[in-house]
């Protein structure tokens, strides 16, 4: 099979698009034709060596961990699928494996394909929409009538956070850049902040549940802007947050929780519900082939993407 690879953790350079084995698979997994991937901040965090402790250094790895595609295969204890199923899954193998034309998972990590959405928009969704919907579902116990701040409201994480909160009937509050103001209004927001120039911690506003995607604003700095009993929540696993996520367990109060996502079908079922209810849907904002993996890579690492980054593997 092609797979987009590489040899070596480094910049984006290093990709390779080589030949691989088919990967075989065990009894509760399942073998799947890979349609379309997408790239997430993780993929090309890992590409340069920022987790090599965790992932290893047995050359070639395969990156991705979004997909959507076709069963090829299932497990002698599989009885979920069959052969010819359209699902859309995020991988739960710790390097990934989805910038290739085969990939291997577990059954229960997959969930039938939204009917609503293609191949290319299904792959947009998984880890995403995963994030943010444990996070805010799991993480911030989020009820109707919450007032919700998104912190990156315009990116992959933060523009499916926005609709899954609104989605929960709560009020939403999205910070993003001037220039995105109206697409995240468009996503349903109930308020937009430009980060350029307001900086929402010095707001007098108070939220229930403030998600912090960017990255660029501790607990301690949103503590002001918190309901007594409000959460902050942020998806960088960076030693200082799980410390302020402990100790602040033991405290009545506020609360810090960092997001580390699951690979999960049934919360993939939750998301398809809100799919076809056509109250969630991915943003794309570039399509790639499998070949422009690195220049996928360099548009993310920019950090200024609107909605996700798609590569398809079958054209």
């Amino acid at each position: 099979m092609k797979a987009a690879a590489i040899n070596q953790y480094g910049g984006a350079e290093v990709f390779q698009l080589i030949d691989l084995p088919t990967p075989s698979i065990k009894t509760h997994e399942i073998l799947v034709k890979v349609h379309a991937t997408s790239v997430n901040p993780i993929d090309w965090k890992t590409r340069q060596g920022m987790l090599q402790l965790l992932t290893g250094y047995h050359f070639p790895l395969v990156l991705g961990f979004d997909i959507s595609g076709e069963v090829v295969e299932v497990g002698t204890a599989v009885t979920r699928f069959q052969p010819g199923d359209e699902i859309y899954a995020c991988l739960d193998n710790l390097t990934g494996g989805a910038y290739a034309e085969y990939a291997v998972l577990s059954a229960k990590a997959a969930c039938p394909k939204p009917e609503k959405l293609c191949y290319k928009e299904a792959a947009a969704v998984p880890l995403a929409g995963l994030t943010a919907l444990q996070a805010l579902r799991d993480h911030g116990k989020i009820k109707p009538g919450y007032s919700v701040l998104i912190n990156g409201a315009s990116g992959g994480v933060g523009s499916l956070a926005v609709q899954i909160a609104k989605a929960f009937e709560t009020q939403v509050t999205g910070v993003c850049s001037g220039k995105n103001k109206e697409f995240v209004e468009n996503l349903g927001a109930d308020r937009v902040i430009d980060y350029t120039q307001q900086d929402f911690t010095k707001d007098t506003a108070k939220y229930d549940i403030i998600f912090d995607v960017v990255g660029n604003k501790s607990f301690w700095s949103c503590q002001n802007c918190l309901q007594p009993n409000g959460v902050y929540i942020t998806t960088h696993p960076y030693p200082v947050n799980f410390l302020e996520s402990f100790f602040t367990a033991f405290l009545p109060g506020k609360k810090a929780k960092v997001v580390v996502m699951k690979s999960n079908g049934l919360d993939l079922k939750s998301l398809e519900e809100l799919i076809d209810a056509q109250k969630l849907r991915p943003v794309i904002a570039q399509t790639y082939p499998l070949s422009a993996v690195a220049q996928a890579h360099q548009e993310s690492e920019k950090g200024h993407v609107v909605g996700k980054l798609v590569i398809m593997v079958v054209s």
